[in-house]
């Protein structure tokens, strides 16, 4: 895998070292599962010959697996194929140095060392420091983004014309994906082009996770640097201004709704309220306050059936035990960064897991 700075190149994407590292990161936790084992089973072959495709740029990607989830709300996953993602992680490994140090401190989702807890602690850091939470979400994000402006943001800083030779093909597979999930949004000065050219990205890819960073980073100075919020934080499309002055915050609502739509995105306006953060912050599945963080009832109501259900799987012999272990040792390493003592103790107090029929 490289890390250099350098300009990148298509080679550097292909080479063996790299195929080989983006191949055992996009298997990892999968390596049970039918596409990840079959293509480990033929595994120098099929490196082989994504190697021999992007060298020869003949590579084109796969149909994707969409599917629906409905935690917090209805969302439709993109999956693409097993070999597509080994080439997403090959790309994102050569080119995400590049952007990485351009990102601000304070945006906290699919990066090293950051994550939801993290963004947590800063969301409550700030709370502790400042009066007022202005909390913004922007409407169908993923759906929403503008495949050209994308495009612009990504090439400024790869001037490769093989690497965005590459980028095209994924941003060509994606198109349609999430057709129906968007709602038409008209901006001033729309023309046909504008309307009609493609957009979104399928939720479930790493390279759509990285490029909303890079979407978004523009946005992140604008509010830090021009804007100058004193403490701003992103995660993925939720962010949160905090400040001291509530017709100052006001205005910053005003200023990001107009920024924003350069991006041709949209904010829940309605939602969008300056409040004191002494009535708590929704955010990341908790509630912060200035001095606890509770877990959202919803998330501890979604659990206990969660769990219900996978001790009547396990009582009818579909499960093992260690399945029902770790979905419980991953709740409680969640909820463990809330104060949240109380409700663990309830829904893990009470357990009766039965020995599995027959």
């Amino acid at each position: 895998m490289t890390t250099t700075l350098l300009p990148p190149s298509l080679a550097q994407v292909y080479v063996w070292d790299n195929l080989l590292c983006a191949y055992r990161r996009a298997s990892k936790g999968k390596r049970g599962r039918p596409p990840a084992a079959s293509f480990e089973y033929h595994l120098e072959d099929n490196l082989i010959q994504l190697q021999e495709e992007l060298a020869t740029q003949t590579y084109r990607p796969g149909p994707y697996r969409s599917f629906h989830i409905h935690e917090p709300k209805r969302r439709l996953i993109s999956a693409a194929p097993f070999r597509d993602r080994v080439v997403h992680h090959a790309l994102c490994q050569v080119i995400e140095p590049l952007f990485e140090h351009s990102f601000i401190e304070e945006s906290y989702a699919n990066r090293v060392g950051k994550g939801t807890h993290r963004a947590l602690d800063r969301c409550q850091q700030f709370a502790r420091r400042h009066r007022y939470v202005l909390q913004c979400d922007v409407r169908q994000f993923f759906p929403s983004i503008d495949h050209a402006i994308l495009r612009e943001l990504l090439a400024h800083k790869v001037a490769d014309p093989g690497i965005m030779w590459l980028v095209d093909r994924i941003l060509e597979s994606g198109i349609g994906v999430l057709s129906e999930e968007y709602q038409m949004v008209y901006f001033p000065d729309d023309d046909l082009l504008a309307i009609h050219r493609p957009r979104g990205l399928p939720i479930g890819n790493l390279t759509s996770r990285f490029w909303a960073n890079c979407y978004l980073n523009p946005f992140d100075h604008f509010v830090k640097r021009e804007l100058r919020c004193p403490a701003y934080l992103r995660y993925v499309d939720d962010f949160l201004l905090f400040g001291d002055d509530k017709r100052e915050m006001w205005a910053w609502k005003e200023a990001t709704v107009e920024r924003l739509a350069r991006l041709r995105l949209t904010i829940h306006e309605t939602r969008a309220q300056v409040r004191p953060v002494g009535q708590g912050i929704p955010f990341l599945g908790f509630v912060v306050f200035p001095q606890q963080r509770r877990l959202k009832r919803r998330k501890g109501i979604a659990y206990r059936r969660r769990l219900k259900g996978l001790l009547q799987d396990y009582a009818a012999g579909e499960i093992s035990l260690d399945r029902v272990t770790a979905s419980v040792q991953g709740w409680i390493n969640h909820a463990r960064y809330g104060d949240t003592k109380g409700l663990r103790r309830a829904v893990l107090g009470s357990l009766v897991i039965q020995t599995p029929r027959g």
